[in-house]
């Protein structure tokens, strides 16, 4: 279990998809997310077969948010070369969280 916090904010708890089939597999076949998923190495996403519309946050090497945007079931989104990481969590989220473009955030274990 990870944290995703950003300055003194603890925003959610994160569940980190490193290996090749975590990443793959993402938030399919998922009713709803507890918390964030984080992908690290990542540029951009889809929501092709996906149950639930997501909150995405881009990420770039800094941790700050250079792009966020919601994703509807059945969708895919355009790479963003900047980014290096993505934060996926159930649509309104990062709304309840206050995350914001140009905030820094930061995965801790």
């Amino acid at each position: 279990m990870a944290w995703i916090v950003s300055g003194s904010h603890v925003l959610a708890s994160a569940e980190v998809l490193s290996s090749r089939a975590q990443r793959a597999r993402g938030l399919l076949g998922r009713d709803h997310v507890e918390g964030a998923v984080v992908i690290a190495r990542c540029r951009w996403v889809h929501s092709v077969g996906m149950r639930i519309a997501i909150d995405v946050a881009y990420l770039n090497r800094a941790g700050e948010v250079v792009k966020i945007a919601r994703l509807r079931p059945h969708r895919i989104a355009l790479p963003v070369f900047a980014a290096r990481t993505v934060i996926e969590a159930e649509t309104g989220a990062f709304g309840r969280w206050g995350l914001h473009l140009g905030d820094v955030v930061e995965v801790r274990d």
